[in-house]
């Protein structure tokens, strides 16, 4: 007899252990009524009056279905984001919330769609880091009472109807035109500003540009052309050298 109540004990302890992983914490009840939070290892519990709901610590990656929005100027988008989030807190986990997952789902798409909503589509597509960060807060804010907390929210995708799709492309290009006008103009500027100071050196020094007008005609000359252009100043500055040796021939 005393060998059949030993190997029901051992039986009785063999149901009851619990292994807990070291991701896990597990929220004990004795008769229905919160007692503690189990860490990670060999744990009794004494079944039926004790039960145990284990609770995963880590963080979990959430997606968030993709859903039509109407911004603050009225373009309707479908946004899609994710967001990750983890339980910090088991106890409240378990008896604040029934299912923590789909709380924090519906409350994120909710948020999503009222706080893009309060933006307009360029400071939607400009501010994407600030307006993830109000999102992300305002879900932790409803998440922190179930013991849960949200560590992060990224818009990964924004899709936009075709005209304004069409619209901002015509948008950016009209703006890459600018500055490239702009850039045109800014070079014709710093060019004109060079030729002038060029000119004001070579108003000083006179044989500057003799010297320009000799280089010139080397450049030409190594392209193998048949024919030369003289510059008139050119010439005249060859007619005033040639004055000059008949004037010394004379003299002689």
């Amino acid at each position: 007899m005393g060998i059949y109540i030993l190997i029901a004990v051992v039986m009785y302890i063999l149901v009851s252990l619990r292994v807990l992983r070291q991701y896990e914490r597990g929220v004990v009840f004795l008769l229905g009524k919160f007692t503690s939070v189990r860490e990670p290892g060999l744990s009794l519990i004494f079944i039926p009056f004790q039960q145990m709901t284990r609770v995963s610590l880590r963080t979990v990656t959430m997606q968030i279905a993709s859903q039509k929005i109407i911004t603050k100027d009225n373009v309707s988008i479908d946004i899609a984001a994710v967001a990750y989030y983890r339980v910090t807190n088991p106890e409240k986990a378990v008896i604040a919330i029934e299912d923590v997952y789909n709380a924090t789902n519906q409350i994120s798409q909710t948020t999503v769609r009222n706080v893009v909503g309060q933006f307009s589509l360029d400071q939607l597509l400009s501010e994407t880091v600030k307006i993830n960060e109000q999102i992300k807060n305002v879900i932790d804010a409803h998440t922190e009472p179930w013991g849960a907390q949200v560590t992060a929210v990224e818009i990964k995708d924004i899709a936009l109807p075709d005209n304004m799709q069409r619209a901002m492309a015509k948008e950016a290009e009209a703006e890459r035109e600018r500055r490239a006008k702009i850039v045109a103009a800014e070079g014709e500027f710093q060019a004109a500003v060079k030729l002038g100071e060029a000119a004001d050196i070579i108003t000083k020094h006179p044989v500057a540009l003799q010297l320009r007008t000799l280089q010139t005609m080397a450049e030409i000359s190594v392209e193998k052309n048949s024919t030369i252009i003289f510059p008139a100043q050119f010439m005249t500055t060859v007619r005033e050298a040639i004055s000059l040796l008949k004037t010394d021939s004379s003299s002689k």
